[in-house]
């Protein structure tokens, strides 16, 4: 009977044993389809982020073509605003040229001249160009080609060589003067 009941506590033991290894096995069998279930969310996660960045890719190409051809677009309108008054310059011209040929006398050229030189400022005016005044060498707008030795005040524009402008306040080319150098006031201001 001992025997028994020995046989019978060792299949107890065996039974939850094996209750314990399938509770176990249950149990891991459990993680791993939570486990698996996880992984699947995540590459579903990541396919759709990189199917959103496909397409952001695609979209930034396309904007970045579209923003090329629009710049490009106003660049060739604003060449057309430009062209349309030289075009207006030209007629001009061609009238004087027309007029010089016409009568010999210098006059007529004079007024030509005069009239495409007058277009032409205009033009400049509505594109926002300025000249820029030179009196008083200003080295930030001028450029000194020669220094002149002269009674005048020290610094003075003598002459411009070639014009200088601005356009809508930015400068856009300097003007090239003769400036004049005065050594004796130059002298008066270091004995003071």
């Amino acid at each position: 009977m001992e025997n028994d009941k020995e046989t019978t506590n060792e299949q107890e033991q065996e039974k939850n044993s094996c209750e314990c290894s399938d509770d176990a096995r249950d149990e891991k069998v459990a993680e791993l389809e939570i486990l698996k279930q996880s992984v699947d969310e995540q590459k579903a996660l990541a396919q759709d982020y990189y199917d959103q960045l496909v397409r952001l890719k695609a979209d930034f190409d396309n904007f970045r073509r579209r923003s090329e051809k629009e710049k490009k677009d106003y660049l060739d309108w604003g060449k057309e605003k430009i062209l349309v008054k030289q075009i207006a310059i030209d007629d001009v011209l061609q009238h004087a040229l027309k007029s010089a040929k016409a009568g010999n006398n210098i006059e007529s050229i004079i007024v030509g001249l005069d009239m495409i030189s007058k277009e032409f400022a205009k033009m400049l005016k509505e594109e926002g160009v300025e000249e820029i005044q030179c009196e008083k060498f200003d080295p930030n707008m001028c450029e000194a080609l020669n220094y002149v030795e002269s009674d005048e005040e020290d610094g003075k524009v003598l002459e411009v060589y070639q014009k200088g402008y601005k356009m809508n306040g930015k400068l856009i080319r300097t003007a090239k003067v003769k400036v004049a150098k005065n050594d004796k006031e130059s002298e008066n201001k270091k004995e003071n």
